[in-house]
């Protein structure tokens, strides 16, 4: 299969995740902010790696994680109802920690800018 479709797949299952998240499950434990970050679906559709991103404790984030796992069923099932594929794939949920890892980054960036233009001043 083309990786030029299956880049339009990933993009399209994950459009369709976050919408289902957004309008259809009533999961206490899918509260707070939730963001479908990446879709990797394998070569074959048959598996997809849903990549998502949690801001809260590594508590909030388990219980983020076993709800998807609950509710995983019933997004496949959404899926296949709104998709034309083949084959649903089966959805792996993972968490993403990169938009926290750039964030972080970003503040400690910032820190060090503002130590260098404190010692300029100071040097002056």
């Amino acid at each position: 299969m083309s990786t030029r479709r299956i880049a339009r797949v990933n993009d399209l299952i994950r459009k369709e995740i976050s919408e289902l998240l957004l309008r259809e499950i009533r999961d206490p434990r899918l509260g707070g902010l939730l963001s479908v970050t990446e879709v990797s679906t394998s070569p074959d559709l048959r598996h997809a790696r849903v990549f998502i991103s949690v801001m809260g404790s590594e508590e909030e984030k388990g219980r983020v994680v076993d709800g998807l796992a609950a509710a995983s069923g019933f997004l496949r099932r959404s899926l296949g109802d709104r998709l034309t594929l083949r084959y649903t794939p089966e959805l792996i949920f993972e968490l993403d920690e990169s938009i926290e890892r750039g964030s972080r980054l970003l503040e400690l960036i910032e820190d060090v800018a503002q130590s260098e233009s404190l010692g300029e001043v100071d040097q002056s």
